[in-house]
């Protein structure tokens, strides 16, 4: 009995030696290297509509406001996107101290006609619709306006840019302030979208949610949210 409890005994230790030799060695064949990809851009959320997109080496301020020391401890912009014309998106302040001898400031006309000469001679204006490549980015100005349209809208269509920017194939939707536009349930492969709910400049959560579902991004994410009483 004692040669069998002894023979089980050296079996199972075989059997367990085999087990951690075949799951704990390197493996060869079936080792799966990480890929390093700089499609995928880093997002880091500042406030409200401001953040920073770093793609590779572009790093992107969307709506800069706050001071310098919003963006204290970020890498320098090496490029800026401003959607519209009002203070929470729009401060000239902000943009002299973020934007530098080597960033590329786009905006809306509406936009460049507000800034003092030194920043409205970097601009390059991108009207709704038009399509840029800068810095190895495709970006195109989407619509952004609210829904009905009125003479007294706060968003009126054509002034302000959404942005589509784009990098190998990988899409990022920067909506800015608009409700649930045709232009954006027409939207297509979009893997990253930044939509508004802020009642009552641009939608609300049901509103947002019908949007999203339209255009399916593969990831969304609830930005520019200020409701009543700092919510």
């Amino acid at each position: 009995m004692k040669n069998i409890y002894g023979l089980l005994i050296v079996a199972l230790l075989l059997g367990v030696g085999f087990y951690a030799l075949y799951h704990f060695s390197p493996q060869t064949e079936n080792t799966i290297e990480p890929v390093v990809t700089e499609t995928v851009p880093t997002i880091m959320p500042i406030s409200h509509a401001p953040m920073v997109m770093t793609w590779g080496d572009v790093v992107v301020y969307t709506d800069p406001v706050g001071g310098a020391e919003a963006f204290a401890g970020q890498a320098p912009a090496t490029l800026v996107l401003v959607t519209d014309v009002h203070g929470d998106h729009l401060s000239t302040s902000t943009l002299s101290a973020v934007v530098s001898e080597v960033t590329t400031l786009i905006a809306p006309q509406a936009v460049k006609d507000l800034l003092p000469e030194a920043l409205a001679t970097k601009v390059i204006v991108l009207a709704n619709d038009a399509t840029i490549t800068e810095q190895g980015l495709t970006i195109t100005g989407v619509p952004m306006y609210n829904v009905p349209e009125t003479d007294d809208s706060r968003h009126a269509k054509g002034r302000g840019n959404g942005y589509l920017v784009e990098k190998e194939g990988y899409r990022v939707y920067i909506a800015g302030d608009t409700a649930n536009t045709p232009e954006m349930r027409a939207l297509t492969d979009i893997d990253m979208a930044f939509v508004p709910m802020n009642l009552p400049y641009t939608m609300g959560v049901e509103e947002a949610a019908e949007a999203v579902l339209a255009f399916a991004p593969k990831k969304v994410y609830p930005y520019h949210f200020r409701q009543p009483d700092g919510f």
